[in-house]
């Protein structure tokens, strides 16, 4: 029901429509016929306005929000104006009034839009002003697109908005010259330093660019932050499509949103059989073990979302294990889940939860992964990633379980540390049981996924900076030359389970048959050094002027450079983007497990050096290693 206010507005329209339409006739008589008396007779200008009242009551033109008025409220005045202007005509026809010239209704027609559309676009340019108050900082646009028309108009409909835009910038170049609300394309994403250069002697330049593409690619991006780096720019993100409001409440203030470090490793987006992910999740009972820690966490989101019968959540660490469960409940709340405390080296409590959950598929992501850590607690290390591996493997496979996925490691090629080396046996092992069952034409498959650093994870260099830059620096390398494969967590689970597909279908590769393993393609290796950089310029600061970088020496078990391929198992094609696969060196699956099982008993005992020396028998390359890294120290 509309309220006393509204209503009194709603009258009002009424009757400024109404004498505009009375005005409509005097200006369209004057118009057809300047030497006849444009108010004769009297009563036609009151027929004038009733008619096109009566005319708009179907467009609901008397209760139209001039403050908003858009295309469709313009189509409404249309509409009312050429019916408002039937209705008079028919009107002096029935009371035998003679219309001055033939060409009348169609005058008055166009006289009524013209008079009923002018005030309600300058009402709304007069509430909208130029978009900014006073002090807004002048800002380019990047994007000019959707995202681009959003976000003007809503600084468009805020007068007191912080930010005026000055000119875009296309990802093309065949839209520079052209306008967006009266906002000039200056030039393309590719011309940036050539546009900054040309405000800059105009004495225009922008405070900052503003990202307003969502999916801009990261190495354009990239060459964005240098540009405006020389020019002393920051650069953002516009706020989110959907958080913009076109209409301009003012309660709702644009703020700009950092770039994330993840946008500048945006690559194009590798196409995933989501039908396949669906075919091999929906309606069965999936674990996955480590579901509190970046990787597993992301597994669990993609797999809940796939609708499985039964997610099972394991994790020895009660927070985290209780933070997935809870976002998955808010979610996912009708996919059945079962969270478990438990450490993968316990076996007796392992086989016990894996016989009562009896999971289809297994995602094996629980691992120690901090090498540094690892190295100082060599034992843990082996006891987690070797024996451990060994125990979820069995209890799977004891289980009934399809498929295993085990989440490995780019550090397991030519390994520098225990971390690496655990996780190579781990390896090995998988891959003797895959070899062996594909051969036998039964039991479980083991599928395993090597891959490089993920953004953002636990432990990881990313969140370092953050709290380095926090604090005012230094930022700390190891070594200027230190370089690692990046991705983000979402575009390598992703392809883990791509890589589950494939490795679970019948086609699968013929190297997969000889237990070959599934590494994602990474693209191309980023210094860490360049990542410390670009995390300042993010932040809006100069590397080495306002934040420093230190270099702090390489750590135990670290090395300046990791490989996705080991010399003697080059990589084979597998037919689907985003995967490649290794060549495979495997063992006997009986013989690895025994070794396994006496590297945790000399663990367990204490015998370290024992154990470090039978994985160098293993792993003959860490061995080697090793004597480099102790030779060179």
């Amino acid at each position: 029901m509309a309220t006393r206010r509204s209503t009194q507005r709603i009258a009002l329209n009424a009757a400024l429509d109404g004498l505009l339409a009375a005005a409509s006739v005097v200006l369209a008589r004057w118009l057809v016929a300047p030497a006849a008396d444009p108010v004769a007779p009297a009563w036609t200008l009151l027929w004038g306005a009733a008619a096109l009242l009566l005319a708009g009551l179907p467009f609901r033109l008397s209760v139209q929000y001039w403050r908003f008025s858009g295309p469709s409220d313009l189509l409404g005045v249309g509409a009312a104006s050429l019916t408002g202007a039937a209705l008079f005509a028919l009107g002096l026809h029935l009371a035998h009034v003679p219309l001055p010239a033939p060409t009348l209704p169609v005058v008055q027609a166009l006289a009524l839009m013209v008079l009923l559309a002018a005030p309600r676009n300058f009402y709304r340019l007069l509430q909208e002003g130029s978009g900014g108050g006073a002090g807004a900082q002048p800002v380019l646009l990047v994007g000019a697109g959707e995202g681009a028309d959003l976000f003007l108009r809503a600084l468009a409909g805020d007068r007191e908005a912080p930010y005026r835009a000055v000119g875009l910038l296309s990802l093309g170049r065949a839209q520079t010259g052209r306008r967006i609300h009266n906002c000039p394309i200056l030039g393309s994403a590719a011309e940036v330093g050539e546009v900054l250069a040309r405000l800059r002697a105009e004495q225009a330049l922008p405070a900052a660019l503003v990202v307003t593409e969502p999916d801009l690619p990261g190495e354009e991006l990239a060459r964005l932050i240098e540009a405006a780096e020389r020019e002393g720019l920051r650069v953002a993100r516009a706020p989110r499509v959907t958080a913009l409001d076109p209409a301009g409440h003012r309660a709702e203030r644009l703020e700009l949103r950092p770039v994330a470090i993840e946008d500048l490793l945006n690559r194009p987006q590798v196409p995933l059989d989501r039908e396949g992910m669906a075919r091999l999740v929906q309606g069965r009972r999936v674990l996955v073990t480590g579901a509190g820690g970046t990787i597993g966490s992301e597994l669990a989101r993609q797999v809940a979302a796939l609708g499985p019968e039964l997610l099972g959540l394991l994790d020895n660490g009660e927070f985290a294990l209780w933070q997935i469960d809870l976002e998955l409940s808010e979610s996912h709340p009708a996919v059945p889940r079962r969270a478990v405390i438990a450490d993968i080296r316990d076996e007796g409590r392992l086989r016990a939860v894996v016989e009562e959950l009896r999971p289809e598929l297994v995602f094996h992501a629980a691992a120690l992964k901090h090498v540094p850590i690892v190295e100082a607690n060599q034992a843990e290390g082996l006891l987690t990633n070797a024996a451990g591996t060994r125990i979820v493997a069995d209890a799977a496979r004891a289980a009934g379980a399809q498929a295993m996925v085990l989440i490995s490691t780019d550090k397991a090629v030519n390994p520098s540390s225990v971390m690496g080396a655990s996780k190579r046996l781990a390896e090995m092992y998988c891959q003797g049981l895959d070899r062996a069952s594909r051969q036998s034409g039964a039991g479980m498959h083991c599928i395993t996924v090597r891959f490089g650093n993920v953004l953002g994870s636990t432990g990881s260099v990313v969140p370092l900076f953050q709290r380095q830059l926090a604090r005012g620096g230094p930022l700390t390398v190891t070594h200027p030359d230190m370089q690692r494969y990046f991705m983000t967590v979402r575009e390598a689970v992703g392809l883990v389970l791509q890589a589950s597909v494939v490795g679970s279908g019948e086609a699968v590769p013929e190297a997969m048959r000889q237990g070959g393993i599934f590494v994602l393609d990474m693209g191309p290796p980023v210094k860490i050094v360049d990542l410390a950089r670009q995390m300042i310029r993010l932040a809006g600061l100069r590397p080495d002027i306002d934040v420093n970088i230190s270099f702090t020496g390489l750590r135990p078990g670290e090395k300046l450079f990791e490989e996705l391929f080991h010399g003697r198992e080059p990589a084979a094609p597998t037919g689907t983007p985003g995967l490649l696969m290794a060549t495979p060196r495997t063992a006997d699956p009986a013989i690895v497990g025994r070794a396994i099982d006496e590297i945790a008993a000399a663990c367990r005992s204490g015998q370290v050096k024992l154990a470090l020396a039978m994985l160098g028998r293993l792993v003959p390359e860490f061995a080697q290693g090793s004597d480099a890294d102790a030779a060179h120290g």
